[in-house]
C-alpha cells in the first residue's frame, strides 16, 4: 500500500486534471505558484535579478519586472537548464524606457541553474543572483517546464 501511495505523490505535474492558467510570482515571497482556476497547484522557491525592489526600468538594472506578461516562448538548450521567456518589455515598459533615453532590456526568463552547476542550487537559490530573471533548482524548472505551455500569462507583484 505504501509504496501505491509514494507513486502518486510522483505523478508529473502534467498529469494532473487542472492546467495551469497563471504563473504567480510573489518577488518579496521569493515564491513561484502555478495556479489553475483561483487555486495554488504547485509553490516553489525562486531567486530574483540581484537588484529586485522596484520594476525592471532599463537593461543592466538587475531587475525583475513587474506586472502582467506572457510567456511567449520557450528554449531547451539555453545556457541555462532549460528556459521560458517572459515577454517584457511590453509597449508600455518600451515608451518609459524611450522617454528616459534608454533601453527597457529584454531576455527575461524563468530557468533552472547555469549549465552543469544544478547541484549548487541549494546554494545559489539562498540568494538573488540573476541580471533579472527568476531561477529555480533544475529540479523544480523541470516541473515548470512540463506544467507551463507557451502562452500562459503570468503576474509578478513587488
Amino acid at each position: 500500500m505504501k509504496r501505491g501511495l509514494i507513486l502518486l505523490l510522483w505523478l508529473p505535474l502534467a498529469a494532473m486534471a487542472q492546467p495551469v492558467d497563471l504563473v504567480y510570482v510573489d518577488k518579496s515571497a521569493r515564491q513561484l505558484y502555478l495556479m489553475s482556476g483561483g487555486k495554488v497547484l504547485r509553490q516553489f522557491q525562486i531567486a530574483l535579478g540581484d537588484n529586485p525592489i522596484g520594476h525592471k526600468q532599463q537593461e543592466g538594472d538587475e531587475r525583475t519586472p513587474e506586472g502582467r506578461y506572457l510567456l511567449d516562448y520557450r528554449k531547451a538548450d539555453s545556457a541555462y537548464h532549460r528556459s521560458i521567456h517572459i515577454s517584457y518589455p511590453n509597449e508600455v515598459d518600451r515608451e518609459k524606457a524611450r522617454l528616459r533615453g534608454v533601453s527597457p532590456g529584454g531576455a527575461i526568463m524563468i530557468h533552472g541553474q547555469r549549465n552543469g552547476f544544478g547541484w549548487l542550487s541549494s546554494l545559489t537559490q539562498q540568494r538573488d543572483w540573476t541580471d533579472g530573471c527568476i531561477a529555480l533548482s533544475d529540479a523544480d524548472m523541470d516541473v515548470v517546464w512540463d506544467a507551463v505551455v507557451t502562452g500562459t500569462p503570468i503576474e509578478i507583484v513587488p
